[in-house]
């Protein structure tokens, strides 16, 4: 048989057994046996206070199992299967049970917690004599990351849904990094909120892998880079006149109402959001509403004064900041994740050298650019810190300006994969987003360049849609199946033996 998969945009055709894990659990036996979901086959829930977050779960879970219809990928779609399938025995339900004796949290809950103490890992027996199958963890995230699994292992044939791998064994299937992520850019094109809750589901749908140590397991952080120069969409309380003559229309808008929806269907699907407010560069739109925080507002030519056009990025003063620190921190408390993005990226000098007010500023504060910098910045994350939230910015901040940075602070290291190595000699966490490996790219080595002591910072990696040439119209198209795809080629070195 043949399993496919999509490599820089090329498919590439493999001899081998088609599965429809996506990716291959690490520890995975497989038997020969055909085995077919009972028709009152359901799903058993073995300890109480089961969270409703979970309850859903597990129906959506028996609706996929009714209406998916994938048949096998062969000649005849499993035609050939019938004779044995009539003769296969009935799995009657799948238990569902946790190790922890703890009372059970919900799955939203234990998608936020801080980074490095989310538990993910699962088990799953499938018998092949129509005894019933077996899912264990020691969360209810590892439960909704097994049922996953558990809904990919069938096939269909005329309304029988089947497998013909019994008996099925998944022994402690965990993710190989914590930070599994898609950054999605609402600014340059704006994405209504079904288009975002589509794309969710489609994260908690499939796994994700990178590289010969794979990422592994469902794409667990939602990068929501939501404002930017372009536009700002984002309808923040306290700061509503922002969005109001700041994004593209009043219908281009994200209420609280909808921040609220997007961040409880992410958390039931067992993901976290990462909210990014990018500063003190990509920020001209705040221009409409506040002119007086915005250095070179529309500069022409825009090239010597930002990244990308329109240009205009925040002062630096301390009333800017202030401000900046006040606007996040108004957005930041109404969220659950524990990691809150400043950017921080694409930061102009020239901006600054040519804003009189700025020069004006450092003049009479007696400090440096760079030093204005780094207070802004210690204003913005001060207000995160005071939250309990962890700092995410991009790597300028800590490779290119002089800038204090909190030691808990996570690095996105997007210029170059190369730089890495040099986030981790500071001794910071690192999430990988490397252009020159493409934004929705492929082949990657996480821990290329880094001592075996600091391949511990490494807290996983994402890929990126900005949307300056994407819109809601081609979201799909452009972001599956290529941001699961991720080198399906590869496997961990030396974790697996087996042909898959």
């Amino acid at each position: 048989m043949l399993t496919f998969l999509f490599y820089l945009g090329a498919v590439v055709f493999l001899p081998n057994n088609v599965l429809g894990l996506w990716p291959i659990p690490r520890n995975l036996e497989l038997g020969t046996t055909f085995l077919k979901l009972a028709p009152t086959f359901d799903i058993k829930i073995n300890f109480d206070d089961a969270p409703q977050d979970l309850l859903d779960a597990v129906s959506r879970t028996k609706d996929y199992l009714q209406t998916d219809k994938l048949q096998r990928l062969v000649v005849g779609r499993g035609q050939n299967d019938t004779a044995a399938i009539d003769q296969a025995s009935d799995l009657p339900h799948l238990v569902m049970s946790l190790l922890s004796t703890t009372t059970p949290h919900s799955v939203a809950n234990e998608a936020t917690l801080p980074i490095k103490t989310r538990s993910e890992g699962y088990s799953l027996s499938v018998p092949s004599d129509g005894s019933p199958a077996t899912l264990t963890a020691n969360s209810t995230l590892g439960l909704f990351r097994g049922l996953s699994t558990f809904s990919q292992l069938w096939y269909d044939l005329a309304g029988v849904t089947y497998t013909y791998e019994a008996p099925i064994n998944i022994i402690n299937d965990s993710p190989a990094f914590p930070y599994r992520g898609f950054m999605l850019d609402t600014a340059r094109h704006f994405f209504t909120v079904s288009d975002i809750k589509r794309t969710l589901d489609a994260m908690s749908w499939v796994k994700d892998v990178r590289s010969a140590h794979s990422w592994k397991n469902q794409i667990n952080m939602f990068h929501w880079h939501v404002v930017d120069s372009q536009s700002f969409p984002l309808d923040i309380p306290g700061f509503s006149e922002v969005a109001e003559k700041g994004a593209y229309s009043l219908n281009d808008t994200y209420s609280t109402t909808d921040v609220k929806d997007i961040v409880s269907y992410a958390g039931a699907r067992g993901i976290d959001v990462l909210v990014e407010i990018d500063t003190p560069g990509h920020t001209a739109a705040i221009a409409a509403s506040h002119p007086e925080h915005i250095a070179c507002s529309q500069a022409s030519p825009w090239s010597q004064f930002a990244g990308e056009p329109p240009a205009g990025q925040l002062r630096l003063a301390a009333a800017t900041a202030n401000f900046t620190a006040d606007l996040i921190s108004s957005i930041a408390k109404t969220l659950p994740s524990t990691l809150f993005s400043t950017g921080g990226d694409e930061v102009n000098t020239n901006c600054y050298v040519q804003d009189a007010q700025t020069q004006a500023d450092l003049s009479s504060s007696g400090r440096t650019l760079e030093q204005a910098l780094s207070s802004f910045v210690q204003t913005t994350h001060k207000s995160l810190t005071d939250l309990g939230k962890t700092p995410v910015v991009w790597e300028e901040m800590l490779l290119e300006n002089n800038v204090s940075l909190p030691t808990t602070a996570v690095i996105m290291v997007w210029i170059s994969s190369q730089h890495a190595a040099l986030v981790a000699q500071k001794n910071f966490h690192i999430v990988h987003s490397p252009s020159d490996y493409f934004y929705l790219a492929y082949t990657f080595e996480p821990f290329a360049n880094l001592t075996k002591e600091q391949e511990t910072l490494v807290l996983g990696g994402q890929q990126l849609l900005w949307t300056e040439q994407s819109s809601p119209e081609n979201l799909d198209s452009i972001v599956w199946p290529r941001a699961a795809s991720s080198a399906e080629a590869s496997r961990d070195h030396g974790a697996r033996t087996d042909p898959y």
